[in-house]
């Protein structure tokens, strides 16, 4: 059974800095485009960001481009999520997940994501 499971999450303070890991298993990790998701209290979920199988696309959220950036370690069926610059609307919970699509315009909608994880709470402090 696939599974994700997301860490690193944490307070810190507005302008610090986290990097968020998801580990993967029970699927083949480098075939699939990994996404970054996150929902703020009261809010929709969002997409963050996503990385395809071959590092070849990255896509990020126009509001986030610049602050976030998303890689991944294929030998390792981890992917990362490195935020930098936080900011107090950056609070939420922040989810991988895994899809077996690789165009942006897949990889931008959670309709297209196979497997998800649990989710690891980030909270930036003002």
């Amino acid at each position: 059974q696939p599974q994700l499971v997301e860490s690193g999450g944490g307070l810190v303070q507005a302008g610090g800095s986290l990097r968020l890991s998801c580990a993967a298993s029970g699927l083949t990790f480098s075939t699939y485009t990994m996404g970054w998701f996150r929902q703020a209290p009261g809010k929709e979920r969002e997409f963050v960001a996503a990385i395809t199988w071959t590092e070849s696309g990255t896509y990020y959220s126009d509001s986030l481009k610049g602050r976030f950036t998303t890689s991944r370690d294929n030998a390792k069926n981890t992917v990362y999520l490195q935020m930098n610059s936080l900011k107090p609307e950056d609070t939420a919970l922040y989810y991988c997940a895994a899809s077996s699509y690789y165009s942006s315009d897949a990889a931008r909608q959670q309709y297209y994501y196979d497997f998800w994880g649990q989710g690891t709470q980030v909270t930036v402090s003002s």
